[in-house]
């Protein structure tokens, strides 16, 4: 099984016992899937304790496989912009 960020991301979010909030950043970024090819981005996100302190390697792209992994809705996601 190849590597999976959200995945990742879920567990360090599991393992922190803390509430959490998902930033959207409006600015580009890119990234790289698993075939190795870069996929561009016109924004992305990134989590944050409710303090307003970020969590290291909690930045993602898409939203959807996010709360996929995370087994949310979209909807359920708690998002500020």
């Amino acid at each position: 099984m190849p590597f999976n960020h959200y995945v990742k991301i879920k567990r360090i979010l599991e393992s922190t016992g803390e509430d959490w909030l998902v930033r959207r950043i409006n600015e580009p970024t890119s990234a790289k899937n698993f075939k190795g090819e870069t996929r561009q981005f016109d924004h992305y996100y990134r989590v944050y304790k409710m303090s307003g302190e970020s969590i290291p390697y909690c930045k993602f792209q898409q939203l959807d496989l996010f709360a996929k992994t995370m087994n949310m809705n979209v909807e359920e996601i708690p998002i500020i912009v």
